[in-house]
C-alpha cells in the first residue's frame, strides 16, 4: 500500500520471546511472526492461520471484525488474553 493512503490495513504480530539461537520471521498477507523456538514459531504461525481460516469462514477480514468478535476467535484457537503486568508505581 502507497505511503500516504487513507486505507488501513490491520496486522496481526506474534513475538517468541524464547530463543533456541535460530532467527525466525514468518509473514502472511495480515501478520508477521517473528522469533520463538521452533515450537514457539510453528505454534504461534498455526494460530494466525486459523484466525484467518475462521475469518475468511464467517466473511470477514483483519480489518471488517470488532474487537469481540475477533477475541471470540482467538479464543476458539486457543489463544487467552493475558492481563497486563501490575505497574511497578503502584506496588
Amino acid at each position: 500500500m502507497p505511503r500516504g493512503s487513507d486505507k488501513k490495513k490491520s496486522v496481526m504480530l506474534g513475538l517468541g520471546m524464547d530463543s533456541d539461537g535460530h532467527k525466525r520471521i514468518t509473514t502472511g498477507d495480515n501478520f508477521v511472526v517473528a522469533g520463538g523456538t521452533q515450537d514457539t514459531h510453528e505454534q504461534m504461525t498455526e494460530k494466525v492461520v486459523k484466525i484467518n481460516e475462521k475469518l475468511t469462514e464467517r466473511g470477514k477480514c483483519l480489518n471488517t471484525v470488532d474487537q469481540t468478535e475477533f477475541k471470540d476467535i482467538a479464543e476458539s484457537v486457543g489463544l487467552k488474553e493475558q492481563p497486563p503486568p501490575p505497574d511497578p508505581e503502584n506496588n
